[in-house]
């Protein structure tokens, strides 16, 4: 896979839409056209579970273009790497504490950082939705509200809740003027961050490899819900090199 420019006239160019294991080709077909009713362009599966057939095609409608453009990956990580900000989506709370956006607020923090920077908003499988470990990935942990008697909605659905409310905050962004923006790190650039930190506590015994339980887990959700700019984390990869100098290891 190769990275995205940012540099972009139009910012729904910088937005991709992550299915991960999906079951049914007709959601996928749903998803494309959901996603072209709104100007996105961008689909992204991860290990799915179906192929793309003639039900898939006949679901999108006039939103074919998407299907035969969709990039297929293995890894939820492959597909995000390059991007700044992960916006997950669930109805349930799977215990990751991340800040929870509801759709229009996550409408409103995507279209923002999509002017500048590659954007991924990621959906679960129809049966399960996202999985722990794929929410860890995440900046923010989005949502739709609805009755909590019965709150599911179906892929399709969900999908369309989440870009109309992109679309509309970026069509009232053309009219406004430009805020400042953060340069937040790629999304590998805080794995590297991860592994030298990991490395670091290992190193300094703060966390015994024989019984890690479950530290890193834990400060993966700490550093995905302060959301270190480029700057910050550069000034953290520093400050873990300093340890590494002054206790004798090497990075």
């Amino acid at each position: 896979m190769t990275k995205n420019s940012t540099k972009t006239e139009n910012p729904l160019n910088n937005i991709r839409i992550v299915l991960i294991n999906t079951q049914f080709p007709g959601n996928i077909g749903a998803v494309a056209r959901a996603m072209k009713n709104m100007g996105l362009s961008r689909l992204y599966l991860v290990n799915p579970g179906c192929q793309l057939d003639k039900e898939a095609f006949i679901r999108a409608t006039s939103a074919t273009n998407i299907l035969e453009n969709v990039i297929i990956a293995d890894t939820l990580s492959e597909v995000i790497s390059d991007c700044h900000l992960v916006v997950g989506t669930s109805t349930r709370d799977r215990g990751m504490s991340l800040p929870l956006l509801t759709a229009r607020e996550s409408g409103e923090q995507i279209a923002s950082e999509a002017i500048d920077a590659q954007v991924a908003v990621v959906f679960g499988q129809e049966s399960c939705g996202m999985q722990g470990e794929d929410l860890q990935q995440c900046n923010f942990h989005g949502y739709i509200p609805a009755n909590p008697d019965y709150s599911s909605l179906n892929l399709g659905a969900a999908v369309q809740t989440f870009c109309y409310e992109i679309f509309q905050a970026s069509e009232a962004k053309r009219t406004q003027p430009k805020d400042y923006v953060y340069q937040y790190p790629e999304t590998k650039d805080m794995e590297y961050f991860y592994e030298h930190l990991e490395k670091v506590l290992m190193d300094v015994n703060f966390i015994i490899p024989k019984h890690p339980g479950q530290m890193m887990q834990r400060l993966r959700r700490l550093f995905n819900r302060a959301r270190p700019d480029e700057k910050e984390l550069n000034i953290l990869r520093g400050i873990l090199s300093a340890i590494e100098k002054k206790s004798g290891s090497t990075s």
